[in-house]
This record gives structure tokens, C-alpha cells and sequence, in this order.
């Protein structure tokens, strides 16, 4: 093992450590962050549109338009009567010689057509594996005729942390529990029918987001130590509890099976 975060009086952090570090807090997909102006478009002609500050990782690898600043990028003209898409990406490149890299916004023109233009092709590569060129795609340009009609943009931005933490807060205010009790004979396996009162449930407009048993008692023990699991299809319609009671001594008696519905 080898320090990556520290000084060890020599130069020794890589460009592969620094991407799988990353990619292990961000995911291995590409994003642009809640940084800045967030690589916004902005069409100044019909050759001309600018990107604004803001900060990506693609792959891992990260790149900036500094604040306050700006990339030009330039459109071919369009043709009268014809329809085309560009496509703006973000390309990581690597050099075969020298092994150095370069990540940098570039334009790929489409091909022009009467109507229903395609997207142009783009190189997806996986920076991680050692491919030498791996595009992000960023913006789609609509060109109808002469003129930039639309930009289109085709990436996602990363949540921060603090807005993923405010989300989860959330979701979990709006879940809500629902106990259900039978009490059914004790047998050495116990299938328990929840379906009617799962249905009533979602009836009254409630989304199930899961069902998971609760504690189990008998009539003879206090508590069932065999394995509890549910049985459920994935639209909810049909909802089981098993109770597997490997304690089971004949004795008889009844067994009450608790189910937690968790809805929203």
C-alpha cells in the first residue's frame, strides 16, 4: 500500500489514483457539479456558443472552465433547407507518445439531412482501462436551415452531499409503518395471508415500499425462534408471511405473525 494524500518528498500521486478516488465517492459515470455556472449554454450566434464556468468528472477525471470565464465553441453555418445535429462533448485524450492528456470541450458536426437528422457518433471509450479517447457527451444543436434552434443538454449534474442528505431526510418523512397482527394455529410451517389488508392499503392511494415480518409469538413460547421471511410479488397483490418454526413440539396452540408495512 502506498499513500496517496501525503508528502513523501518526492512526486508519486498519480492521475489513475486520483480518478479512482473519485470515482469511488462519485460513481464511474460522468457528471457536471453544483459548482459555478454549471457549464451552461449559451448561443451569442449562429456560430458561436459559449460554455460558462463550472467544474465535470468524467470517468473520474476532472476539468474546469475557470469562474467568470468562458469556452468559445465554433458551429459550422447550416444549410438552407436542411436540418442538422452537433454535438458538444467533453473528450479526455491521451497522448501515445508521451503519455500525457487533455480533457477539452469539442464540437462534432452531424450530417446534414431534409428532416430527421441523427445525432452524431461519439466515442465512449473507458478512461480507467487505458482507452485513448473518451467522450462525455454535453449539448445536442439543433440547426434547422441557417440558424441554432435549440441546445440541447444531454448530461446529468451530481447532487452534492448536502442536497442527497436533504432528499433522504425527506423521503423518509413521508414513509409511514402499518403493523398487521394474525393469529392463526401453530404448525411446523405457517403461510400467513396479508394480501386483503395490503390491497386496503393501497386502495386508499398509498404506495408499498416494502413489507418485512415483526416479532412472532406463540401460545406456548414467548417467542417463535424459527426463520421469518415474506413472500410477495412485485405489485404487492399477493403478500405472505412464513414463519419455518423449527422450536416446534406438538404441543398445538397458536402462533400471532406480525407484518410491517412501510408505504409513502
Amino acid at each position: 500500500m502506498e499513500i496517496i494524500t501525503g508528502y513523501t518528498g518526492k512526486p508519486h500521486v498519480t492521475s489513475e489514483q486520483d480518478r479512482d478516488v473519485n470515482i469511488g465517492v462519485v460513481g464511474e459515470g460522468s457528471y457536471v457539479l453544483q459548482t459555478g455556472m454549471q457549464l451552461a449554454a449559451e448561443v451569442s450566434s449562429n456560430n458561436e456558443i459559449k460554455i460558462r464556468d463550472g467544474v465535470l468528472m468524467h470517468q473520474g477525471c476532472t476539468a474546469s472552465i475557470k469562474k467568470n470565464t468562458y469556452d468559445s465553441l465554433t458551429i459550422i453555418n447550416g444549410s438552407q433547407g436542411m436540418k442538422r445535429i452537433d454535438l458538444i462533448v467533453a473528450r479526455y485524450e491521451k497522448n501515445q507518445d508521451n503519455r500525457t492528456e487533455g480533457l477539452d470541450l469539442k464540437v462534432i458536426q452531424g450530417t446534414p439531412a431534409e428532416s430527421n437528422p441523427v445525432v452524431p457518433e461519439y466515442t465512449e471509450g473507458d478512461i480507467q482501462a487505458g482507452d485513448y479517447v473518451a467522450d462525455m457527451p454535453m449539448y445536442q444543436v439543433i440547426i434547422d436551415g441557417l440558424n441554432i434552434t435549440e441546445v440541447k443538454k444531454v448530461f446529468e449534474v451530481a447532487p452534492s452531499i448536502d442536497a442527497m442528505k436533504k432528499e433522504i431526510a425527506e423521503l423518509n418523512s413521508n414513509m409511514k409503518v402499518k403493523c398487521f397482527r394474525k393469529t392463526v394455529p401453530s404448525e411446523t410451517n405457517i403461510l400467513v395471508d396479508f394480501s386483503n389488508e395490503i390491497a386496503a392499503l393501497m386502495t386508499k392511494g398509498n404506495k408499498i415500499v416494502d413489507c418485512i415480518c415483526g416479532a412472532t409469538a406463540n401460545s406456548n413460547n414467548a417467542l417463535v425462534y424459527g426463520k421469518t421471511a415474506i413472500q410477495a410479488t412485485s405489485d404487492w397483490t399477493y403478500v405472505y408471511a412464513r414463519v419455518n418454526q423449527n422450536y416446534y413440539d406438538g404441543l398445538g396452540g397458536t402462533t400471532t405473525v406480525t407484518l410491517l408495512a412501510i408505504y409513502e
